[in-house]
């Protein structure tokens, strides 16, 4: 019955997120909304009593759902939150969230470490950066700003103690800084979307290493 809860909740909040981006004018505004806004899934999580539901039913159908409204998709549905930016973000984000509850679901606070790196981090870095970055900078061919990477590693010192109190775990603030640090710092050399996975595997990394 858990699991069943769990999967309506995913799905339901979901379709209200995509119902609500619809809504926006402005097509990053919408993307951004979305990719941030998915990013509270990790309160949901602890619903979840199945590492099957969570990683198969839950997470896995969203890797062929978001490429079927990706440009590459052979239907060629459009949506705004995959008209904008890189196109197959949101596939990876969904990768990563499927890698995540496939290794880690017996303990959901590593998933929601990873999850909150791509969405409220990794989402913030890209609204913030966009809008305001000044100071540019271009490691591996997709350029990012100083702005934008400043505020992810802001928004995950704030974000990462709430995750861990969510969980009743300990919070710790070296490894706190370590996590928004690495996170941030992977983010900016990372092109081309692949941050969704780069970023959410190095913030779990540093947890697990340290």
């Amino acid at each position: 019955m858990n699991d069943i809860i769990g999967l309506l909740l995913v799905y339901g909040y979901v379709a209200i997120l995509l119902f609500i981006a619809d809504k926006f004018q402005d097509l990053n505004i919408s993307r951004k909304f979305v990719h941030i806004m998915v990013g509270n899934i990790i309160f949901i999580l602890p619903v979840f009593k199945s590492w099957w539901v969570m990683t198969l039913l839950a997470a896995a159908p969203f890797i062929p759902l978001t490429f079927l409204i990706s440009p590459y998709s052979p239907l060629k549905i459009e949506h705004k939150v995959s008209s904008y930016g890189h196109s197959l973000g949101l596939v990876y984000y969904s990768i990563s969230w499927t890698l995540l509850a496939l290794l880690f679901f017996d303990h959901p606070w590593i998933i929601a470490i990873g999850i909150a790196a791509m969405s409220y981090g990794d989402g913030l870095a890209s609204l913030i950066g966009e809008k305001y970055g000044k100071r540019k900078y271009n490691i591996l061919g997709d350029p990012k700003s100083v702005e934008g990477s400043l505020a992810m590693f802001i928004t995950l010192l704030i974000t990462l103690p709430l995750v861990l109190f969510y969980y009743q775990k300990p919070v710790t603030w070296p490894i706190i800084f370590a996590i928004a640090a690495t996170a941030t710092i992977i983010e900016g050399a990372t092109p081309k979307g692949l941050d969704n996975i780069t970023a959410s595997a190095g913030a779990v990394a540093v947890y697990l290493l340290i």
